[in-house]
């Protein structure tokens, strides 16, 4: 398929997506456009793919686009659209947090349009992601464009909208409990002698380790405990004081707060 799209907004999200993209081989850097204010920005861009067209002007960048990747904070989004003129054969790809389907609609010329919000983590930055999509008037052919192509920057799934809060608090807060997961971890380690640098890739290896039992094996994080658990051992004594200190609860509780 030669899709052509427009990402506008190349700030940390936008920029990392475009980036991915341009790598991931779907979409040729000759069919992006990538718009924002800082002229600093999107230079960088063009000198890391010199055949991605960048420009300052949302309105020309979007008259040729089938898609149209919103990457700008929340309160710009009805500003950068109503700057717009959109046609019903585009299709709006909203990375705004909060913004729904709902309101996004009352922004466009045709309320039909299909939509997409989508919801990454901070690791799209290495390919590494973990991204929502959820679809409004969408067809199936359009749903696994999309998965094929943010499943090139990590993983992707299609949600309900309704799921969205949950979801993201479980993936784009969730990143940060893990990394807070990491930062402790190292804190152990340097009381117990290690330097912090060691420290941190000693236990970004393991997190990362225990990640990709889950995701290619057939399996589950109690039966992968299991197997780390000998009786009488170091590893179950250590969890049961993160039990005792309430670990389970506090990341359940978190997770329900981030909604």
């Amino acid at each position: 398929m030669n899709a052509k799209i427009t990402i506008i907004g190349a700030g940390n999200m936008g920029g990392s997506i475009a980036r991915g993209l341009a790598k991931g081989g779907i979409i040729a850097p000759a069919d992006m456009v990538v718009t924002d204010p800082s002229e600093e920005k999107l230079t960088a861009l063009k000198l890391e793919f010199p055949d991605m067209r960048i420009s300052h002007n949302n309105s020309e960048a979007v008259e040729k686009a089938d898609y149209v990747l919103l990457a700008v904070k929340p309160w710009l989004v009805k500003p950068v659209l109503g700057e717009l003129t959109l046609h019903a054969r585009q299709v709006i790809i909203s990375v705004a947090a909060g913004i729904s389907f709902e309101e996004l609609a009352h922004y466009l010329p045709d309320p039909q349009m299909t939509l997409f919000r989508l919801i990454p983590n901070t690791a799209i930055s290495t390919m590494q992601s973990m991204t929502l999509i959820a679809s409004r008037n969408a067809s199936y052919n359009q749903e696994q464009f999309m998965l094929r192509l943010f499943n090139t920057m990590g993983l992707a799934m299609l949600i309900p909208e309704e799921k969205a809060a949950a979801c993201t608090a479980l993936t784009s807060c969730g990143i940060a409990y893990v990394l807070k997961d990491i930062q402790a971890a190292m804190q152990a380690g340097i009381e117990m002698g290690i330097y912090p640098q060691e420290a941190m890739r000693m236990v970004a290896q393991s997190v990362k380790g225990a990640a990709e039992l889950i995701l290619t094996g057939d399996t589950h994080p109690a039966l992968e405990i299991d197997k780390v658990c000998t009786p009488g051992g170091i590893t179950i004594k250590g969890l049961n004081q993160l039990e005792q200190e309430g670990f389970t609860a506090a990341i359940i509780q978190a997770m329900k707060a981030s909604r």
